[in-house]
């Protein structure tokens, strides 16, 4: 089930009613939602609903039996670390195991066949073709901090249902943002009044999002993203250049789109979310980039990944290992092909030699080269274009269409003409929005509360139908109008 649909709105009417009739009475509350989250998933394939329900109960396991040994073995927690740690590491390998098999076998069985046929070995590894679980990589990150959380003693264990409710809660269940039990667990024992539902802030997040994903996404994924990626050689060297900053809006729009539909959907059950992205292409360095781009994600690989492996205590050369392991994991994360991986490699890369830079300058105590103005300028461009060099490899479809992409981009003949005055307008615009000033948003949301909440809904209702009528396209004056 998908959020920009009228079906998800007519679902979401029913929850909604039913999660405010119920949650005085946890009893009756749990099992509901649980319910109403295995019909969110199970309506893409109720075949994956046995595999979200395996690591559940896999992960409960494990988690009870960390707890029990952590917790309460009368020793204290000095005392039965060791064991809830072997536990910990049984829970993490179960995870990786699934996640192994159903998204990176494959591409683990064409490389490893390739490399033997290339030395004289014949034979292939079976390719299993399975198809890819929707979301997996996120409820699976979500279990494991769970568990990891729990060895290191941070959280507490959650009841079954608890945690049930937690690992499935449909809101982020697809697609992020990846929330933790210590920021849910509280939130899962709350009694909150609905009277107090922050209803302007989750409609209003709800209405943006819907902007994000379902105009501007789409919009410059079917004007110009998705021709110049399929063929770059029939397009200009500008518009390959547009394209490429027009693809940076489009996958911003949808990541951003969604997860601000997900946190406005959590408002108006009563859970608060963290925030996901902050204008990251405002960002002056690649490190502030990773602090405002998909931030649940990067302080899950900072936190369970970067730190476990060591950070920055080991000295200069294992910190700059420690960054290319953990992003070259995060590209795998994001997909299992040698595109992702080399998008991973350039970031880690790009933090090394900053990091690098910053800490030879520090030392020398030298000045800035350039004035404050100039200097952040500079610094703005240096970043984006990083980040779109990195994003050509992430949308293409393999390596060599990178390089083609990457080539085109020289070429000065054959304009196609989708360079129009609009996706010219919309993707600079979009990104000329990161810069906005915050009280300008405030104004924004200030005047859509005044509105009232059951126009609030109304009007998130209404462009729910027109996006089934009208499209992305028909919509957009309608979303913009009202927001």
């Amino acid at each position: 089930m998908l959020f920009p649909t009228f079906v998800f709105g007519a679902f979401f009417v029913v929850v909604f009613v039913v999660n405010w009739l119920t949650r005085p009475h946890p009893a009756l509350w749990k099992p509901l939602m649980l319910a109403a989250s295995i019909v969110f998933y199970g309506w893409w394939s109720w075949r994956f609903v046995f595999l979200l329900f395996a690591t559940i109960v896999i992960n409960w396991v494990v988690g009870h039996f960390a707890a029990a040994r952590l917790w309460d073995s009368g020793q204290g927690v000095a005392g039965s670390a060791q064991a809830a740690k072997w536990w910990v590491r049984i829970g993490v390998t179960a995870n990786l195991g699934i996640l192994g098999v159903f998204k990176y076998w494959d591409f683990f069985a064409v490389e490893m066949s390739n490399l033997l046929e290339s030395i004289g070995i014949s034979g292939a590894l079976p390719v299993l073709e399975y198809t890819l679980p929707v979301g997996i990589s996120f409820y699976t990150f979500q279990a494991m901090s769970y568990i990891i959380d729990i060895g290191r003693g941070n959280v507490r264990e959650m009841a079954p249902l608890d945690f049930a409710v937690y690992l499935s809660f449909f809101p982020q269940l697809v697609a992020g943002p990846i929330v933790r039990a210590a920021e849910m667990a509280p939130q899962l024992a709350a009694r909150p009044d609905p009277r107090y539902v922050p209803a302007a802030e989750a409609f209003g997040l709800i209405l943006n999002g819907l902007f994000k994903k379902v105009v501007i996404s789409s919009f410059l994924a079917s004007e110009i993203v998705d021709g110049v990626f399929a063929d770059p050689g029939a397009h200009s060297g500008p518009e390959v250049v547009l394209g490429v900053y027009a693809y940076a809006v489009q996958i911003y729009a949808d990541f951003s789109g969604y997860t601000d539909i997900a946190i406005g959907v959590a408002l108006l059950l009563g859970f608060r979310f963290p925030q996901n992205f902050n204008n990251p292409y405002r960002a002056l360095t690649l490190q502030d980039f990773w602090r405002r781009w998909h931030m649940t994600l990067s302080r899950w690989l900072r936190d369970y990944l970067y730190v476990p492996l060591g950070g920055n205590r080991g000295g200069r050369v294992n910190t700059y290992r420690n960054l290319m392991i953990v992003m070259l994991l995060g590209g795998l994360w994001h997909g299992s092909t040698w595109n992702f991986v080399i998008w991973g490699g350039i970031h880690g890369v790009v933090l090394a030699v900053e990091r690098l830079v910053r800490e030879q300058r520090e030392r020398s105590g030298a000045g800035p080269l350039l004035s404050p103005g100039l200097g952040e300028v500079v610094r703005w461009l240096v970043t984006f274009h990083v980040v779109c060099l990195a994003w050509v490899f992430f949308r293409s479809e393999s390596l060599s269409a990178a390089v083609e992409m990457l080539g085109a981009v020289a070429s000065f003949d054959n304009y196609a003409g989708t360079a129009t005055p609009l996706v010219i307008a919309v993707t600079f615009g979009a990104l000329a929005f990161q810069f906005m000033p915050t009280d300008w948003f405030d104004q924004l949301r200030d005047g859509f509360a005044s509105l009232g909440w059951v126009a609030q809904g109304a009007v998130v209702g209404v462009s729910l139908v027109a996006i089934d009528v009208l499209g992305p396209t028909g919509v957009a004056p309608f979303i913009y109008f009202q927001f």
